[in-house]
C-alpha cells in the first residue's frame, strides 16, 4: 500500500496543479463585454484617467543647472492649413471622435483640467490666475446649464453639442520651449500650453480674434492620447493620436511672438511684412540648427565624411582632366621681358588669325606726287617740240 500511495500521490499533485493553472489561465483570459451603462458613463464623463496615468504623462521641468540654452516661442496655428486640419475636424461628434476644442472645453467645464487667464505674453500658471468657469462662459457667450451636483465652490455645467462654438475656433496659440540639455547634448522641443482662439466679427466690421484661456499641455496629454486621428485623405487609418501630433511636431505654425524684455510681438517689432517674414525664418533656422552646430561626429561618421570629400575631389580632378587645356604660367627672367608660354591651342588660334587677315589695300598717291608727274609730262612734250 505504501508503494502504491507513493506512486499515485505525485500524479495527483501534478493533476491538481495543472487543473489550477488551467483555471487561472481561463479566468485571466476571460473578456467582459462592455455594457450600455459603461458606454453611457464614458460618453457623459469622458475617458477615465487615473492618477498613475496622469503622472506618466507629466513632464518634469529640467533643472537650470542642466540647461545650457532655453528660448520660449509663441506660435499661431491656422486651422485652414492642411497640416493643421486634424485639429478642426470632425466638427460634430462622430462615432466617439471629437475635435480638439470639444475635448478641451469639456475637460475645463467638468473641472478635470484647470484653465488660466490669457495675459498677453506674461502667462503665469498658478492658482492666483486660474479662470472662473462661470465668468468664462458668460464672457464668450457660451450657453450652458448647471449640472447635477454643481455647487458655488465647485460649479459644473452641461453644454449641448449645438452650443459648442467649434466653427468659430479657427486658430490656436501654443507656447513652445526649446531647451538644450547638457546631459544628453540634445536640443529638445516641448509644447507647454495651448490657447483656443475664437474668430468673430468685430464691433466695427471685419474679423476679431478673442483668445479664451491657456491650458497646460501636460494636463491634456492623457486625454489626447486616447483620441486617434488620420493625417491625410489618402490614408483613412488613424495611426497617430493627438498627443503624438504635438510631440512629433506635425503641426505648422508661424511665430507671432518671442519672449523678450519689452513684451513686444513680431508685428510690433517688424511692422513691414517682408521684414517680419525674414525675422521669423531666421529664428526658425537658428533654433533648428543650434543643436547641429554643437554636434560632434563619431569616428565612423568622421571617416565617412572624409571619404565623401575624397570622392568629390577625385570627381573634380576628372572633370578638369577631361576639359580644355589651361595655358601655362608666365616665365620671367631678370634680363628678359616676361614671355608667355603659349599652349598648342592658342598657337592654332593665332595661325588662323594670320591666315584670315585681309589683303593690303594699294597706297593712294599724294597730291605732291601727282603734281610732280604732271610737270614731268609737260617737260617731255616741250623737248619733243624742240
Amino acid at each position: 500500500m505504501k508503494r502504491i500511495y507513493k506512486r499515485i500521490f505525485p500524479l495527483l499533485t501534478v493533476a491538481l496543479v495543472g487543473f489550477g493553472a488551467v483555471a487561472q489561465v481561463d479566468n485571466a483570459g476571460g473578456v467582459r463585454k462592455r455594457s450600455s451603462k459603461d458606454k453611457k458613463k464614458e460618453q457623459a464623463g469622458g475617458p477615465a484617467v487615473s492618477e498613475r496615468m496622469q503622472g506618466f504623462y507629466e513632464a518634469k521641468e529640467p533643472h537650470d543647472a542642466d540647461l545650457a540654452y532655453m528660448r520660449q516661442i509663441y506660435r499661431q496655428l491656422d486651422l485652414t492649413k492642411d497640416a493643421n486640419t486634424p485639429l478642426y475636424f470632425p466638427e460634430d461628434v462622430i462615432d466617439g471622435q471629437e475635435n480638439l476644442f470639444r475635448i478641451i472645453l469639456k475637460l475645463v467645464v467638468d473641472g478635470k483640467v484647470p484653465a488660466y487667464e490669457y495675459l498677453d505674453g506674461r502667462e503665469v500658471f498658478s492658482d492666483q490666475y486660474k479662470m472662473n468657469i462661470t465668468d468664462m462662459l458668460e464672457r464668450f457667450g457660451i450657453y450652458a446649464t448647471p449640472a447635477k451636483g454643481s455647487t458655488e465652490k465647485n460649479p459644473k455645467f452641461v453644454i449641448e453639442e449645438a452650443d459648442v462654438p467649434t466653427g468659430q475656433v479657427l486658430n490656436y496659440y501654443i507656447i513652445e520651449k526649446w531647451e538644450f540639455d547638457r546631459r544628453s547634448n540634445q536640443m529638445k522641443t516641448r509644447v507647454e500650453a495651448i490657447c483656443p482662439v475664437l474668430n468673430r466679427s468685430g464691433d466695427f466690421g471685419g474679423e476679431a480674434r478673442y483668445p479664451m484661456f491657456w491650458v497646460k499641455f501636460d494636463a491634456l496629454r492623457p486625454y489626447l492620447a486616447q483620441q486617434y486621428i488620420f493625417l491625410s485623405d489618402d490614408n483613412n487609418l488613424p495611426q497617430y493620436n493627438l498627443d503624438d501630433y504635438f510631440n512629433m511636431g506635425m503641426y505648422e505654425g508661424e511665430i507671432y511672438k518671442t519672449r523678450n524684455l519689452r513684451n513686444l510681438s513680431m508685428t510690433q517689432m517688424f511692422p513691414d511684412e517682408d521684414d517680419r517674414k525674414r525675422a521669423q525664418d531666421s529664428i526658425d533656422n537658428r533654433l533648428r540648427s543650434f543643436g547641429k552646430d554643437l554636434w560632434v561626429p563619431s569616428r565612423e561618421e568622421f571617416l565617412a565624411m572624409k571619404e565623401k570629400e575624397a570622392e568629390r575631389e577625385a570627381e573634380a580632378e576628372a572633370k578638369a582632366a577631361a576639359g580644355d587645356s589651361i595655358p601655362e604660367r608666365t616665365v620671367v627672367s631678370a634680363d628678359e621681358e616676361p614671355q608667355k608660354k603659349v599652349s598648342s591651342r592658342s598657337k592654332k588660334r593665332s595661325s588662323t588669325k594670320k591666315r584670315a587677315k585681309k589683303p593690303k589695300q594699294p597706297k593712294v598717291k599724294s597730291s605732291s606726287s601727282s603734281s610732280q608727274g604732271n610737270s614731268n609730262a609737260a617737260k617731255s612734250v616741250r623737248r619733243r617740240r624742240r
